[in-house]
């Protein structure tokens, strides 16, 4: 159900038949979950930026980037610098647009593991969604790694079994093998289709992306990986609050603490615990 000012929304009509915003809408239709907005604007924009991440995801699935766990990560040094954690680093003079723009055109130049991968995805498709000039004001320090995430992504974690295009999940290897620890899980962009993507595996069913896992398991394993009802989501009403304000939004904000914790493929929940543990 969505609701617009209190008042239940039925016009799905105003995105063509077969789009992306289309199918997203009918879905919000069809869950037992109220999508509450404000203003026709703010579902727009939320429509806009989960198009976008699907945009972006697949653009990431037809590139070179290769998955790598971070001992192995790599970056162009025109852009970025590499940390020692393997983190990229934002260079100084850099724009943030033409970094993160960067990884897409040189893809080959890039390596990293999956959750780095779905940061990457939310940055551009943001960049898409918002334009070159809001984005280099909003996202001055870059820094990827793993789920570390600007505070203005707003980045949720939401348990639910009602997913929407645009969505991230985590499908759980619970009994991995320990010598190819990546395998642990995998961080995936649902798009419209109902398939799935994730950084390394390529686009497939969830039971295409459960039997990847389960290839992976110790010897002897009788669990089989699985679909979890834990989500991640930016803050859509937030980015499209400051990208309504444009250029009036004042951008001064305290990075959040970084986790290196070099585990590959973790969740958003457990990058979570790490961070309130810390």
């Amino acid at each position: 159900m969505i609701q617009i000012s209190g008042m239940n929304f039925q016009q799905s009509s105003m995105w063509p038949s077969g789009s992306i915003e289309r199918v997203i809408v009918q879905q919000m239709h069809e869950h037992p979950v109220v999508y509450s907005y404000q203003s026709l604007d703010e579902l727009s924009f939320e429509l806009k930026l989960r198009k976008n991440i699907i945009v972006s995801a697949r653009a990431m699935n037809q590139g070179y980037a290769q998955f790598q766990p971070f001992s192995h990560s790599r970056c162009n040094p025109e852009y970025w610098y590499l940390t020692n954690a393997g983190g990229f680093q934002l260079k100084p003079g850099v724009m943030p647009s033409d970094a993160i723009q960067d990884i897409y055109n040189n893809s080959s130049l890039y390596a990293f593991e999956c959750a780095t991968a779905k940061m990457i995805i939310y940055y551009h498709a943001v960049l898409n969604t918002m334009g070159e000039s809001l984005f280099n004001q909003i996202f001055q320090d870059l820094y990827l790694y793993s789920w570390h995430a600007d505070p203005e992504l707003g980045i949720q974690l939401i348990n639910t079994d009602y997913f929407l295009p645009g969505d991230v999940v985590y499908f759980n290897n619970p009994e991995f093998h320990p010598e190819t620890p990546w395998w642990r899980g995998e961080n995936a962009v649902v798009l419209e289709d109902g398939a799935y993507f994730a950084h390394g595996v390529g686009i497939g069913t969830a039971e295409q992306m459960i039997q990847a896992l389960n290839k992976a398991r110790m010897p002897g394993s009788t669990q089989s990986a699985y679909l979890t009802n834990s989500v991640v989501r930016p803050s859509f009403k937030h980015l499209a609050k400051i990208s309504m304000l444009s250029r009036n939004y004042m951008t001064y904000k305290i990075q959040h603490v970084v986790i290196h914790h070099n585990e590959s493929s973790i969740s958003g929940d457990r990058y979570r615990f790490y961070f309130y543990c810390k």
